[in-house]
């Protein structure tokens, strides 16, 4: 059986006021969108740095109160800037303020400039994407055990007490961010219920859900279990739905429409008039 159709909005916090950002979401829940996120880095992308940027998990907080039916995360969360036990507990905070709507995005972590301004450590591609692994292991058993113990490489847990639960059980559902064909894929296949990446040329799109059925296929699991989702730029509607027919063939099902850089709120609109003209390719 297919996955049910689903659309979301990503809306950035960086630039916009607090007031401005807290309407763009009630647009977006009001407007029926299946999800919402926000997204995670220290400074502002895009050629200023030095613009303003709102923490991640924080916003989504704040997101969680003024919602009522959307479902939220942050695509992604980058791992490297939170230690797993620091992160299972906010995740968890969240997903009681929504009542056990919260999505988890997570991935490895790419914006070199950010650890290099803070004194961060920054390790190699496959080092970042190890930790991404150790890190997912150690947050589900946060999650789920009444005691965490793990050994791994970069992340250790002794009898670690991690409550309250989440709500949901056995956990929120995780998407993973990011398309490195050997190691990002291999540690979707293990763990993730969503993958999620940038779209592309539908050769490229069908190369890597080859790689990602290989990846499953050595871990024993089955790719159906995995919903696949990617970014969905709006500038151009014909374009975007022609994305999203394009997509639907191959087995996506979940989308986040981004609007841009402009004023947040008319992005929030502008992606409200297309939700409608999407929602009916089902």
């Amino acid at each position: 059986m297919a996955n049910p159709l689903r659309f979301g909005l990503k809306l950035s916090q960086q630039v916009h006021p607090i007031e401005a950002q807290r309407d763009a979401w009630k647009i977006a829940d009001q407007a029926g969108f299946d999800h919402l996120w926000p997204f995670d880095h220290l400074i502002a992308l895009g050629p200023d740095p030095a613009q303003p940027i709102f923490d991640g998990w924080t916003i989504l907080g704040a997101v969680a109160e003024s919602t009522t039916r959307a479902r939220i995360g942050l695509n992604v969360t980058g791992n490297l800037y939170r230690h797993p036990g620091l992160l299972a507990k906010i995740a968890v905070t969240v997903d009681h303020l929504t009542g056990g709507r919260l999505e988890f995005g997570i991935g490895a972590a790419w914006n070199e400039p950010e650890f290099t301004m803070y004194g961060l450590p920054f390790p190699s591609p496959a080092d970042r994407v190890r930790m991404l692994d150790e890190s997912i292991r150690a947050l589900k058993l946060l999650w789920t055990e009444h005691r965490a113990t793990f050994a791994g490489r970069f992340y250790q847990l002794t009898e670690a007490i991690a409550e309250p639960k989440p709500v949901q059980k056995p956990h929120p559902p995780i998407w993973i961010g990011g398309s490195g064909p050997k190691r990002t894929l291999r540690v979707v296949a293990r763990h993730a219920d969503v993958w999620n990446s940038s779209s592309g040329p539908v050769d490229d799109m069908k190369a890597l859900l080859a790689i990602l059925h290989e990846h499953c296929a050595k871990v024993g699991r089955d790719p159906k279990a995995i919903r696949l989702s990617h970014n969905l730029r709006i500038d151009d509607a014909d374009a975007a739905q022609k994305q999203v027919e394009s997509s639907l063939k191959l087995g996506y099902s979940e989308f986040l429409l981004f609007p841009g850089q402009g004023d947040v709120r008319k992005g929030a609109e502008a992606a409200a008039k297309i939700l409608p003209r999407l929602r009916a390719l089902a």
